[in-house]
C-alpha cells in the first residue's frame, strides 16, 4: 500500500484502516506487506514507514514488515542504518529493508534538496553505499568512499569500554533482504540491483508490456556479477479487486464514481502526468498523451472479477511477462469496508491456491 486515501479523510481513521488491512493480511498468510511514506502529500498519510510499522509487529505473526519504501534522499545514511537495524531487532527479522530515492517533488522542496531527480537519484546511490558499510563495518567505521559526500566516523569519540561510539547491526545476518521499487520501463537501476543482489518489485504503475523489460535487466546484472537471476526474487505488484459476482466487481473495481481503484488511478494519473513519468501508461514511447486515459488504466491495470475471472487473468499476465516470484497485491481505501476485507480474503483463500495448483508451485 502506498498508502493512498481520500484528502478529506481524518488520518486518525485512515491509519487505523491500513493497520487493520496488514493484520488481516497477516491472519490470511500474506507473505509480506510493504508500506510507502511522503512527506508531504494529504492523500498519503504516512511519513515515516518503520514508525507506522512498528505499530503493527506486536500485532502481526508471520507477515514479513517491509519500508515500501525508505526514501533514501530524506535523511542522512547513519539515522537510515541505525534505524532499519533497530527495527530488525524488534520485529526478530521479519522485515524486508525497501528503498527508493524518493520521487515526490514536493517532498523535496520542503528538505531543501532541489527539485532535479537526478539530485535525489545521486543522493540514494551514496546514502545505499554508507548504510550498508555501517552494517558490515565495525567502528570506527571509518567511510570515506570518493565523491560521496557522506563521511562516518566515530573515531575521535571511540570508548570500547563503555561502547560508546557503536552503532546497531541489523538482527538478520548478514543484511535484510533489500528490495528496490521499479517504475521506469527498461530501468538501468534494476541492473545495478541484480549486482548487488538486492530484489525488484515492479510497480503496480505499469501496463503489463513494460514488465519483462525489469526482468531482462535484473537478469543481465545478475549476469554481471557472475550470478543467475532468480525468478523467485522478483515481485510484480498488481491493483486486484476479487468480489463474489461480477456486478459487484465491476461497480466497485471500476464503474461507481466512488470506487476506490477509480480514485486512485485518478491521481496516479494526474501525478505521473504532472512529473512527466506517464510513458508507464503508453504502448510504446511515441504515443500521444491523450491516449493515457482514466479508462485505459482502469481497463490494463485493475485486475477485478470473480474468482475464476481473477485466475484467468492472473494466469494470462504470468504467460505475458513470465515467471515471476510473488504477486503483490496492492492495498486500497476502504470505501467498503466489508468490501475491501472480501476481496483479500477471496485473494489469499481462492485465489492464490488455485494459481499455485496452476503453476505447480507449493507455497513457501
Amino acid at each position: 500500500m502506498m498508502p493512498m486515501h481520500p484528502a478529506q479523510r481524518d488520518p486518525v481513521h485512515t491509519l487505523q484502516e491500513d493497520r487493520e488491512a496488514i493484520i488481516l493480511a497477516d491472519r490470511l498468510g500474506f507473505y509480506d506487506a510493504f508500506v510507502g511514506e511522503h512527506l508531504t502529500d494529504r492523500c498519503e498519510n504516512v511519513t515515516n514507514s518503520l514508525i507506522f510499522l512498528a505499530t503493527l509487529i506486536s500485532d502481526t505473526k508471520t507477515i514479513k514488515l517491509g519500508t515500501g519504501t525508505s526514501n533514501l534522499s530524506h535523511s542522512h545514511p547513519t539515522l537510515v542504518a541505525a534505524h532499519a537495524a533497530m527495527f530488525d531487532h524488534l520485529a526478530k527479522g521479519r522485515f524486508i529493508f525497501g528503498i527508493s530515492p524518493g520521487a515526490l517533488a514536493s517532498d523535496a522542496e520542503a528538505l531543501g534538496l532541489g527539485l532535479a531527480m537526478e539530485e535525489r537519484n545521486k543522493l540514494f546511490a551514496e546514502s545505499i553505499d554508507v548504510i550498508l558499510a555501517i552494517w558490515e563495518r565495525e567502528a570506527p567505521y571509518d567511510i570515506d568512499f570518493p565523491g560521496n559526500r557522506f563521511k562516518v566516523t566515530t573515531a575521535q569519540t571511540l570508548l570500547p569500554e563503555l561502547g560508546r561510539g557503536y552503532m546497531y547491526k541489523p538482527y538478520q545476518k548478514p543484511r535484510p533482504e533489500i528490495v528496490g521499487t521499479v517504475v521506469a520501463p527498461h530501468s538501468k537501476g534494476v541492473i545495478a540491483m541484480g549486482e548487488r543482489d538486492f530484489h525488484p518489485m515492479s510497480a503496480n504503475f505499469l501496463l503489463p508490456h513494460w514488465l519483462p523489460s525489469h526482468w531482462a535487466n535484473y537478469a543481465a546484472g545478475k549476469s554481471n556479477a557472475g550470478q543467475k537471476a532468480d525468478p523467485a526474487d522478483w515481485r510484480v505488484a498488481r491493483t486486484i479487486f476479487v468480489a463474489d459476482d461480477d456486478k459487484t466487481a465491476r461497480r466497485y473495481g471500476r464503474d461507481d464514481p466512488a470506487s476506490p481503484y477509480r480514485f486512485y488511478w485518478e491521481k496516479l494519473r494526474g501525478n505521473m502526468m504532472r512529473a512527466k513519468r506517464h510513458v508507464i501508461f503508453k504502448m510504446n514511447r511515441d504515443e500521444d498523451d491523450s491516449a493515457v486515459t482514466l479508462e485505459r488504466l482502469l481497463d490494463q491495470l485493475v485486475l477485478c472479477g470473480t474468482v475464476d475471472s481473477v485466475v484467468h487473468q492472473i494466469l494470462a499476465l504470468r504467460e505475458q511477462v513470465g515467471e515471476f516470484g510473488e504477486l503483490v497485491y496492492a492495498g486500497m481505501d476502504w470505501v467498503d469496508p466489508e468490501l475491501g476485507r472480501r476481496s483479500m480474503e477471496l485473494m489469499a483463500t481462492e485465489v492464490m491456491p488455485r494459481i499455485n495448483r496452476a503453476i505447480g508451485r507449493r507455497r513457501p
